[in-house]
């Protein structure tokens, strides 16, 4: 599953660069598919949508920051352990019940925004 921020975020940001993904964003900031990965122009996503890579997306909080559950792979492939879990304060990053995936699910995810070669 995906990782998500609670509310109980403090807005430190200690989050932020440690995603190997670059799917945490700051509240209110526009995100990207292709941020810090490989996807350009019109590409269809695992879960089967068409989506432009390039074209700024809605924030998905205004308050905290969040991540991006289309991008979070939990670190798989990258790490042993969510990154921002693990230098998350007061943590609040969190498994996200509602957004259920399968290492097999999120190892895929990883490799088609970051494939080798």
């Amino acid at each position: 599953m995906a990782i998500i921020i609670t509310d109980e975020c403090i807005n430190c940001g200690a989050c932020e660069p440690e995603c190997p993904n670059t799917a945490i964003y700051e509240a209110s900031d526009d995100w990207r598919y292709a941020d810090g990965t490989a996807l350009e122009g019109n590409v269809v996503l695992p879960n089967g949508k068409t989506v432009t890579a390039e074209d700024a997306q809605e924030p998905i909080s205004d308050e905290i920051y969040y991540i991006v559950p289309d991008k979070c792979t939990e670190c798989k492939g990258f790490h042993e352990e969510p990154q921002c879990a693990a230098v998350c304060p007061v943590d609040c990053c969190v498994p996200d019940e509602d957004v259920v995936e399968t290492e097999e699910e999120l190892l895929g995810k990883q490799a088609f925004m970051h494939p080798e070669g």
